[in-house]
């Protein structure tokens, strides 16, 4: 069993350049619930609190989840406000504007969240924050705005940048079509930090952080310019990779990307995988079990995207695991869970339909090791976790096992733990000290 001394040796200093902010906020992963997976452009101000009453009433404001985030579509379309110069929130949708929205849900202890982009239009049409930056910070902090997601569409010409870089497929193809041009990569070691991708998002946080407010900064550039290596000193959390979808296909596709994103991992930064999908689409309830754990063990953001008010006990029983959340907000260990086997093929291969199988970290808040097991299959299969394999616990025979889907302890389980797998569905374990 590791030692709190060894726990400490584990936690991550933040790195020289990360965006580190008052009060802790962007310290550990952003718990929350965004609007767009959901409605889509069908958002108001009923709809908002409604997801922010329900985060209460079903206690998952009491497991830390606190941000309530309006997506796109809030504002009035192809106009600014010809003296401030600032997106007018669209009256219909939230007759006291978003200030009074904000005012609702900060009175239920929650914080609220806002959408633009990095371009003259948000992905909607709708007018963003390109050469508005001071203008929109300064609204969005007077308004009580508390996280902020800045999308990447509508760049101009002028602001594109010189060279593409993504990550593509097992194909070689790149999902979603966030990296269609290829014609002109970048040389090897180039410097993206001088990209004006990179000019655009430092842009908004300087605007950000010249306010009193300390508003979260979710980046949300779909992996391009390289963003792994310059998104911890611009924000908070940054997406890696295009728009999830909610069916198995792209919940695996993005994991498999994300599985090689884990040593970015640590205090006041976060690849973000998008937001959860967990009660939406076709996924199955071994899908929703998968999807949810292996973002928790990622440690990326958990932004709930399913309408609270209707969602079912099993789903709402997953986006509540005690374990994994625990896991996932450790105050002391940083990094997330790490392949350790890749299981359904040779270790390192970059696989959108079979991504690593067997996961493991240690935590302070369990006590002990999670280990994860998924079966990426179509079919039922066995995963079996062996002691010796996992890199937190060799050295002994046995183990003292908690089930953390059930709660049950398992006790002292020798040398290894072997489960029957539905298809893609996850084991999760709490494997704590040698007996």
């Amino acid at each position: 069993m590791l030692t709190l001394l060894s726990f400490a040796a584990l936690a991550f200093l933040p790195s020289a350049n990360a965006l580190v902010r008052k009060e802790n906020v962007g310290r550990l992963p952003a718990l929350g619930w965004n609007s767009w997976n959901a409605f889509g452009c069908d958002v108001d101000s009923t709809k908002i609190m409604t997801a922010a009453n329900e985060m209460v009433k079903l206690g998952l404001k009491d497991l830390g989840y606190e941000y309530v985030n309006i997506d796109d579509c809030w504002s009035v379309k192809d106009t600014r406000n010809l003296t401030t110069k600032r997106i007018i929130p669209d009256t219909s949708k939230f007759p006291g504007g978003i200030s009074g929205v904000a005012d609702q849900v900060h009175d239920l202890g929650l914080k609220i969240g806002i959408y633009s982009s990095a371009g003259e239009t948000t992905c909607a049409g709708h007018p963003a924050s390109l050469g508005y930056e001071q203008v929109d910070a300064e609204a969005f902090a007077e308004w009580g705005i508390d996280y902020l997601k800045y999308d990447n569409c509508g760049v101009p010409s002028n602001w594109t940048d010189q060279y593409t870089a993504c990550v593509p497929d097992g194909s070689g193809n790149f999902p979603n079509g966030t990296c269609p041009d290829l014609s002109n990569p970048a040389p090897a070691g180039y410097d993206w930090a001088q990209s004006k991708t990179f000019t655009r998002y430092t842009m908004m946080r300087d605007a950000l952080l010249a306010q009193d407010r300390t508003i979260l900064y979710s980046l949300c550039d779909w992996g391009q310019a390289d963003v792994n290596t310059w998104g911890n000193e611009t924000g908070n959390s940054w997406r890696m990779s295009g728009d999830i979808q909610a069916n198995w296909p792209h919940v695996a596709e993005i994991a498999n990307e994300n599985s090689f994103r884990m040593n970015y991992v640590g205090f006041w930064g976060h690849p973000d995988p998008d937001m959860l999908e967990v009660g939406n689409g076709n996924l199955t309830s071994e899908e929703n079990r998968a999807h949810f754990a292996l973002w928790a063990v990622m440690k990326s953001p958990l932004i709930i995207g399913t309408a609270l008010d209707n969602i079912t006990d099993a789903n709402l029983a997953v986006l509540k695991n005690q374990y994994l959340i625990d896991f996932h907000q450790d105050p002391v260990v940083g990094r997330s869970a790490h392949p350790y086997k890749w299981g359904y093929n040779p270790d390192w291969t970059f696989d959108p339909v079979h991504p690593a199988e067997y996961w493991s970290g240690p935590s302070s808040t369990l006590e002990g090791t999670l280990v994860l097991m998924l079966n990426s299959e179509d079919s039922t299969s066995t995963r079996i976790a062996s002691w010796n394999e996992i890199p937190e616990l060799k050295g002994h025979d046995a183990y003292q096992v908690i089930d953390a889907w059930s709660g049950e302890d398992l006790g002292c389980v020798k040398e290894a733990y072997s489960t029957s797998l539905a298809s893609h569905d996850v084991a999760v374990l709490v494997v704590k000290g040698a007996c």
